[in-house]
Formats: structure tokens, sequence, C-alpha cells
């Protein structure tokens, strides 16, 4: 198409910092950035072929399917567009992204080093093959994003190859003795690396994920060459174009432990003051058969304008799809580690975190503990403070991974409450109720509203 201005799309249905990141970089180095969301969209066929709203030369694709119910639906778009323009993420790596046992097979199989780990379908096949991983073992739900569905399981633990609807494996713990846990984020473009951090747990946890409050230290600079290697490697092996490749390491090397094709970019800029959005934006211009100045996209990536971009549309004139309406008492499937349990759960919009009761939480496996929260109850003003555990609640169809916290509700008729970390996914009905056959009307009182404090 010569070196004229590329109309570069970037696929990304959600509100997202790096999309707008990306199309800003797009419009600094010249060309023409279009956002590819709801509300510009359309595709059409007629006699004369097929014809694309808004038209674009090429697309990079940033779909967060980690983070949707039906990821087949948006991977049927993405799939659509990449049978008519050029793609970076191409659909296939995605999928094999998303899934991150998958991602270890294609690893493995490439020569790229991983930790040890177990998919099995049978129940009694996973906890047979628990012996083999040691005291402390990973276990995982093979989707997930900011380190939701992670467990660190004991000796005595038995897990179940699905939590919730999601497929679950066991994985080898990599630590090195007497270190604060870490990873390493790589953030690989093309077949260059644009910077790396170090991420540290919070304090009471051992997952490293900024969105959890991890910490980071810039790495960029005094990488070793084996990580260099198996970085790039590994992004080219999954088929990404542009990747964060998490590695970590052990007594016995370094290993790879995810590559996630929607990366954030706020933790490697806080750590290293680079930006991955304007080496995207190269690759796609090029890819389109544009040219961008270097030493610009360098300038640029000294900055993260993640400001509104000009191709953001305007909202749509259109009827929105109303939020699902559940009931002030739900029927809801509530899963752990080692079992679910279909329960009637009371939705409560003043309670900022769900919380579940200790026995039902020993059952289903809620655990470990991962940290302490401090809670105001009622309408007292002292607080108290209570352990919180990761804990998968299927709802109306979907399902959610939250932080509940764990508390006595063996006195109340609940023993789970829906907080808004659910609920603002949902309209209340105050009308339905869903009610246990031991259900005692006079007892309603006793229920506690919760308000996590800051």
């Amino acid at each position: 198409m010569g070196t004229g201005s590329v109309r570069v799309g970037v696929l990304s249905l959600h509100s997202s910092k790096e999309t707008k990141a990306i199309l800003n970089a797009v419009d600094d180095l010249g060309h023409e950035g279009e956002w590819i969301r709801q509300e510009n969209t359309a595709i059409e066929i007629d006699s004369e072929g097929v014809h694309l709203e808004p038209d674009v030369d090429v697309i990079a694709n940033r779909l967060l399917l980690s983070n949707t119910g039906h990821p087949s639906e948006e991977l049927g778009l993405a799939t659509t567009y990449e049978s008519l323009r050029p793609m970076l993420n191409k659909p296939q790596a995605t999928l094999t992204a998303l899934h991150k046992f998958a991602t270890g097979v294609k690893l493995a199989d490439a020569g790229v080093p991983v930790p040890d780990a177990l998919l099995a379908l049978d129940n009694r096949r996973l906890n047979e093959g628990r012996g083999e991983f040691g005291e402390e073992v990973v276990y995982k739900t093979a989707i997930g994003t900011h380190g939701g569905g992670t467990w660190k399981i004991g000796p005595d633990e038995t897990v179940n190859p699905r939590v919730g609807n999601r497929q679950a494996f066991l994985q080898k713990l990599i630590e090195r003795d007497g270190e604060h846990h870490r990873d390493l984020r790589v953030y690989v473009v093309g077949d260059r690396i644009i910077g790396a951090m170090n991420r540290y747990a919070p304090e009471n946890d051992w997952r490293t994920n900024v969105a959890l409050g991890g910490d980071v230290e810039d790495a960029s600079d005094r990488l070793p060459d084996t990580v260099v290697e198996m970085a790039t490697t590994a992004a080219d092996v999954v088929g990404l174009d542009y990747a964060g490749v998490d590695l970590i390491e052990g007594e016995d090397g370094w290993f790879v432990l995810e590559v996630n094709p929607t990366a954030g970019f706020r933790g490697l800029y806080k750590a290293s003051n680079v930006s991955p959005a304007p080496y995207i934006a190269q690759l796609a211009i090029e890819l389109g058969g544009g040219e961008v100045d270097p030493e610009r996209v360098a300038d640029l990536s000294a900055t993260l304008d993640d400001s509104r971009p000009a191709s953001m549309p305007p909202e749509a004139e259109q009827i929105r799809e109303e939020a699902v309406s559940i009931g002030y008492t739900e029927e809801v499937l509530v899963s752990g580690t080692s079992g679910s349990r279909t329960v009637i759960a009371k939705s409560d919009t003043g309670a900022a975190r769900t919380s579940i009761d200790t026995g039902l939480a020993a059952e289903i496996g809620a655990g470990p503990i991962k940290s302490i929260t401090r809670v105001r109850s009622g309408s007292s003003k002292s607080s108290k403070s209570r352990p919180v555990v990761d804990l998968v609640v299927g709802v109306s169809g979907n399902q959610h991974t939250v932080t509940a916290s764990i508390e006595d509700r063996s006195h109340m008729d609940y023993a789970l409450l829906l907080g808004r970390d659910i609920l603002e996914n949902y309209q209340v009905d105050v009308r339905r109720r869903a009610e246990a056959e031991d259900y005692d009307p006079d007892r309603e009182e006793e229920e506690e509203e919760e308000e996590e404090l800051e």
C-alpha cells in the first residue's frame, strides 16, 4: 500500500487504558487510529463482498477473553476480522495464551522450561498425582486473570478437576529459599524486549500481580541472556506479536509461568518509565505497509498517554441491554478447591465484599487464607478483622472470582452474603426471594451489613 497513512484498528470491546495508549501513539506517529468497539462496529455482506465499519488497514487484537463468560463469541469476532485484514495477536494464538495449561504444553513441547504440572479430568487421577509436587503446590484455574483463581495448597488438601465451570490443574511451586516471593514480567513486542520488571508479592499474599497490590522494580537493564532468549522464544512459540511473559527463578534455573496477550502497561511504566504502546503502534503500522520514525517511537515511549483518543466513538444512541435481575435472595453455586455447593445467598448492597460462613468455606475448600481485612458491621463504629480467601460464585449462569471474607454465620439464615463485588453486575429485585426450607423470617434482623474499611 506504499508509505501513506495507515488506518490501525484496535479491537477492544472494553474500556482499556492500554487501548487508549496504543491509539494515541498511532496518531502521534502520523497515522490514523480507530477504536473497534460496540458503538461503531458493523460488518456487512452483500453481492459486492464484505464491508467493514470502521474500515481499517490492519488490526491490533486486544480482546480480554479471560474476563468474559463467553470467549467463543469474541474469538469468532476476532476470527472474522483476521480473515479480512492483517492482524497482530491472531485469535488462535490468543486462545492458546488464554488457557494457561495449553500455553504450558505448547512451550514444553518446544523445549521452553516450564514448571511441572498436571491436568486431569478425573478427580481420582488429579489427587493421585498431588504427591508428585511436594509439600505445597499451586492449584489454579486454566483461565483466570489478575491472580484470581490461584491457590497454594498444602499436603492434606484434596482438589477438584474443576472450580465452578473452569478447568483447574496442579503446578509445581517454584520458590527460592529465604527470598521475598517475586517473579519477572518481560514485555515483548515483535522480536524485541521493550522492558522488564520484578514483581513482588504484597504483604500477606504470595501472588505478585500488580492488580493485587504487588510492588514493582525495574529490571530492564540487567536481564540474563537466558531470560531474554526464553521470553522472546515463548512469545514466538505461542504465536503472539506482543505479550507480557512471566518468568520465575528457582533453584534449578528459570521457568516461564504465563504468556499474557493483554498484559497491562501501568506496572511496567511505573517501574521502567517505558510504555509499550508506541512499539505496538509501530508494529501495526509497519504490518499495514506504513513507515514510522524509530526515534519518534522511542521519544513517545517515555510517556504513557492513556487519555481519551480522538478515535473513541461517542456513546451510541441505543437502548442498552438491562442488567440481569437477581432476587433479594438467590440460589447460587459456590466453589472452592475441593468442592461446590448450591446455596441460597442474600444480596446485600451495603456490603463491599462477599462473605461466607466458616463451615461452608471449610466444606468447599475455600482457601487457604490469603490476607486479613478489617470490616465494620452494621451501625457499629468499631471494626474487626476477618480472613479473606478466593471464592468462585456462579450467579444466573455467570461466574465470578472474588476475594471473600470468612465469618461465623451459623446464627444467621444465609451462609453466603453477596456483596457489591458481585452485585455491581446485576440489578437486585428486593421483591424476589428464593428461600431455603429452614428460612425463619423472624431471624432476618440478625443479618449484618458490612462495609469494608479503607
